[in-house]
C-alpha cells in the first residue's frame, strides 16, 4: 500500500516508499504555550534542506557506515 504524505512546507505529494522525509511529531506539556497539544508535519528533503539554511546553530551530522 502506497504512503503518501503532503509537505508542510511547499505542499506537494511525498511517497513514503520512493522518496526519504522528516516527519516531526511533538507532544507539547506544561511550562509552554501549547499545553496538551499534539503538533506533527512532514517536510521533503528539499524543504528540510531550506529550513537548516537558516539555523543560526548548524544541526550535528555524522555519517552512518552500516545501515
Amino acid at each position: 500500500m502506497k504512503q503518501i504524505y503532503i509537505c508542510n512546507g511547499c505542499g506537494k505529494k511525498i511517497n513514503g516508499k520512493e522518496q526519504d522525509f522528516l516527519h516531526v511529531q511533538k507532544e507539547w506539556g506544561y511550562f509552554s504555550s501549547k499545553d496538551m497539544e499534539l503538533h506533527e508535519f512532514y517536510l521533503c528533503e528539499e524543504c528540510y534542506d531550506k529550513l537548516l539554511s537558516v539555523l543560526e546553530i548548524p544541526v550535528k551530522i555524522e555519517e552512518v557506515t552500516e545501515v
